[in-house]
């Protein structure tokens, strides 16, 4: 390897000092690699300040804490017909008003201990927003699979967030109290314990593991077990020809056209619709050059035949969410789904994006946690409007879990998978070493983020009753489906 020098004022030729390498080069030529056990006793000795007791703590503030006020400043920029259809949707349940107020708990969050170790964050850390999604090579993997608000923050907060979305889960479909915390527990725990085998891990073998559903199946009951086997089949023999195609679309003048069934999937007046075509014509092209090049020659194949506005999620209704139909023949028909992305709800505690796009701030945050990403995933910038957006598959044999049929075990069963995958999602950005340092090998840090869980879950029932009475004393407009 060539030898980096510095001259000095004699033009001699010297060895040269770190201080004078370019940062990059800094980066790679350490002048010392800290060892594992060093690693994990730095990650230890942050109990000293931080003491793994401390995270189950969580007060109201009683000053200044509105969760109704923040949810209507996360409605900046929303289109104004949809955001009654989300106030509906957070309505139904105190489990439904935690999905949508993912800002609310990140402002609380903000209060709560951290150690101070940094992640890629998932930033909306709740149970479904993990599931199953078919990889390029068409295995099924499970993962997370919402990164909207992804950002570099505290590993804690996303932890903290999956522990108290299991424990509402579990009111919700009215479990035992010991059973809701069993499952929250069982989420940490399995977290913590899967966090020290990535950090005995070489950093190429982190980065190659996966959680493939086929294997992962046997933790469940037999029941289960049949379900979910069934729900695999019937998503691969799903395809977009044969399924999506003849149910999204119809013939209009003798050329496909996304059905409009409002107000979930709509399109725009012909006046704004001719303006907004326009305008997703030169944020394609944006969105062309996002890709690789060898997906770009993929995406080449197709043409744009119609466009259409379509209402998805909980805490994303109200943001411009899309729906477009490309062609490469009459038979092979392509959806991508299109979403505005606004600043991480993180961002105000944690920091701002290096990335001025927070299209490609998702992107590149799900390619870092994802062990694998849709080979259609992309980004661009609406020339309309200057909004930001991402693009993937609107569906690719994607499963999600259905909270409302699971029992007390399938509910832990599901909880362990959530903790496994958030562990090898931050040990790709993060120091595992280090994390698994602070964790320790006891039950102190999970019984801790247990305890900090009940008490969530209470604050999101009262939450939830804070935001009904703003319905019913006309501070927030509801409408239903």
């Amino acid at each position: 390897m060539e030898q980096h020098v510095a001259k000095n004022d004699g033009d001699q030729a010297q060895p040269a000092r770190a201080k004078d390498r370019p940062k990059f080069v800094r980066h790679f030529f350490h002048e010392k690699i800290e060892s594992p056990q060093e690693r994990r006793a730095a990650g230890k000795a942050l109990r000293d300040r931080v003491p793994r007791e401390s995270h189950a703590e969580w007060k109201e503030s009683g000053q200044h804490r509105d969760p109704v006020a923040i949810l209507l400043a996360t409605n900046k920029g929303r289109l104004p017909e949809l955001v009654p259809i989300r106030h509906g949707r957070m309505l139904t349940s105190p489990f439904a008003f935690l999905r949508g107020s993912a800002a609310v708990m990140a402002a609380d969050l903000s209060k709560t201990p951290v150690s101070g170790i940094r992640v890629q964050a998932c930033g909306d850390c709740h149970l479904m927003n993990f599931g199953g999604f078919a990889t390029p090579e068409r295995q099924m993997f499970f993962d997370i699979n919402d990164f909207d608000e992804t950002l570099p923050a505290p590993w804690e907060w996303d932890v903290k967030r999956l522990a108290a979305s299991i424990e509402v889960a579990g009111r919700y479909i009215d479990l035992k109290e010991r059973e809701s915390l069993a499952a929250a527990a069982a989420a940490v725990r399995s977290y913590r314990r899967w966090m020290a085998r990535y950090a005995d891990m070489a950093s190429f073998e982190v980065w190659y593991d996966h959680l493939d559903v086929e294997q992962i199946i046997s933790t469940f009951s037999v029941a289960a077990r049949k379900r979910i086997r069934a729900r695999i089949a019937k998503a691969q023999t799903r395809s977009v020809a044969e399924h999506d195609f003849p149910k999204l679309t119809e013939r209009s003048a003798g050329q496909p056209r996304i059905k409009d069934n409002p107000p979930l999937i709509y399109h725009l007046s012909p006046k704004d619709q001719k303006k907004f075509d326009a305008s997703a014509l030169g944020a394609l092209k944006m969105y062309r050059q996002s890709l690789p090049d060898h997906c770009r020659v993929l995406l080449d194949r197709f043409r744009m035949y119609d466009l259409a506005i379509k209402v998805v999620g909980v805490g994303s209704v109200g943001t411009q969410c899309m729906i477009v139909l490309f062609m490469a023949s009459e038979t092979d028909p392509m959806f991508l789904q299109v979403k505005q992305a606004n600043a991480s709800v993180l961002e105000p505690y944690a920091g701002r994006s290096a990335y001025a796009n927070h299209g490609q701030r998702v992107v590149v945050g799900q390619h870092v946690m994802q062990a694998a990403s849709d080979i259609m995933l992309g980004w661009t910038v609406g020339t309309f409007a200057g909004r930001h957006y991402y693009l993937r598959q609107l569906r690719d044999m994607k499963l999600s879990a259905i909270v409302e049929i699971m029992e007390p075990d399938t509910l832990k069963g599901y909880a362990k998978l959530c903790g496994r995958a958030l562990a090898r999602a931050h040990a790709r950005s993060g120091d595992p070493l280090m994390i698994s340092g602070y964790l320790g090998n006891s039950s102190v840090f999970d019984e801790a983020v247990t305890k900090f869980a009940k008490f969530y879950a209470d604050q999101t029932e009262r939450d939830h009753k804070v935001l009904a009475k703003a319905v019913a004393d006309g501070r927030l407009e509801v409408a239903t489906e």
